[in-house]
């Protein structure tokens, strides 16, 4: 075991491991560190206390000594000198038009070098700006892009719930946040209400990702077909935490009916991939029948169009002739209908025959009738003897 203090540097941003070197510092005390960078002043957040090695990066920077009086006096006087610092920043950028915004400025405890911290939508060009700044401060100029993400953490703020920023608490390092994670845990996708401050998804959406990912394995998905105590449904709904689900339920002959039930009493019949087909097949089927029968009544009228009119009625038939000794004109008759060659044959010659006597009878007639038993012979008289 390796006995440390964390030390953060002016109240924000990350945590470091130090080796005290035979300090006891107290937590809210401040200690003059050796980094990479030279001397450092911060303040301790945790005091002496022992961590695994393999949690130590080595090499392990040790804690100079505890914060004098003189020591708070030039960390007070370089706080002044980077409020000075982040006026002329701003001006020198103004001057050169430089697309870029100026976040923060920071001097180092030695106050040789000065650090400004910018953000901007691309690639800046700043050699110019730099030159301006060493002939102003006589001293070393850093320029360093940082993203809208540390941009928020560097000035802080309260989030939507009404807390400081996580990332300016107690967040050491940012954690990927994407679209899924908010899909998973059922939220709005309106980017105003799952975006922080800084314009990125809150980071916060990342803490209850592993416990909604461990329910999501046992819970049927939206738009499932399943069955319930009630009867079958479709899963509209779905609440991870209380492990409920909404559904729809199917009625014949009314409305659908919603009800919300324990996932352990649903039980999964199909996805809603396969429920969807299934009921386009259904639908298919009955458009094709009602298609089916539409067709045979219509074709059922129009044969019943095609067909001829019924004959007015006529009165009773005579078989005789007529008056005037002719028959009736065949188109008088009724529906003419198809006849046998034997059929026909047999009625032209009754026709024939009866035109025949017609004409017989129409000859006698025509003759005078005698009295003496002639029929319309001359008239002889009596015979003489």
């Amino acid at each position: 075991m390796t006995e440390v203090v964390s030390v953060r540097f002016k109240s924000r941003g990350k945590s470091y491991y130090f080796d005290p070197s035979g300090h006891q510092v107290r937590i809210g005390e401040n200690v003059v560190v050796e980094t990479s960078k030279g001397l450092e002043f911060g303040e301790c957040v945790r005091g002496n206390f022992l961590v695994e090695p393999g949690k130590v990066i080595p090499p392990l920077r040790p804690v100079l000594r505890l914060a004098t009086e003189e020591d708070q006096k030039a960390a007070e006087q370089n706080r002044e000198k980077e409020q000075h610092a982040f006026r002329t920043g701003v001006e020198k950028i103004r001057e050169h038009e430089l697309d870029m915004k100026l976040v923060d400025v920071e001097y180092n405890f030695e106050g040789n070098k000065i650090l400004f911290f910018f953000t901007s939508d691309g690639r800046v060009d700043f050699r110019e700006l730099v030159r301006d700044l060493a002939g102003v401060f006589r001293t070393r100029i850093e320029l360093r892009q940082i993203g809208v993400r540390d941009e928020a953490k560097m000035l802080g703020g309260l989030g939507i719930c009404g807390k400081p920023f996580c990332c300016s608490q107690f967040l050491d390092d940012f954690q990927p946040v994407s679209i899924k994670m908010a899909k998973t845990q059922n939220l709005s996708l309106n980017p105003t209400k799952i975006s922080g401050t800084c314009g990125r998804l809150m980071c916060c959406l990342k803490y209850e990702q592993d416990a909604y990912e461990e329910l999501v394995k046992n819970a049927p998905k939206i738009d499932s077909y399943v069955e319930t105590p009630e009867g079958n449904g479709t899963i509209t709904e779905i609440n991870l935490l209380r492990q409920k689900a909404k559904v729809r339920l199917e009625t014949r002959g009314g409305d659908p009916t919603v009800s919300y039930f324990p996932l352990t009493e649903i039980q999964f019949i199909k996805t809603g991939k396969q429920r969807r087909a299934e009921l386009a097949a259904e639908f298919k089927e009955q458009d094709a029948s009602g298609r089916e029968a539409s067709s045979h009544r219509n074709l059922q009228q129009n044969q019943d169009d095609r067909r001829p009119a019924a004959p007015a009625s006529e009165g009773p038939k005579r078989d005789g002739p007529r008056r005037d000794g002719q028959h009736r004109h065949p188109e008088k008759k009724g529906p003419m209908t198809e006849k046998t060659p034997q059929e026909g044959s047999a009625q032209t010659s009754d026709r024939n025959s009866s035109g025949e006597q017609d004409k017989k009878l129409r000859r006698r007639k025509k003759r005078p009738h005698h009295p003496s038993g002639g029929e319309g012979g001359r008239s002889e008289g009596p015979k003489v003897e």
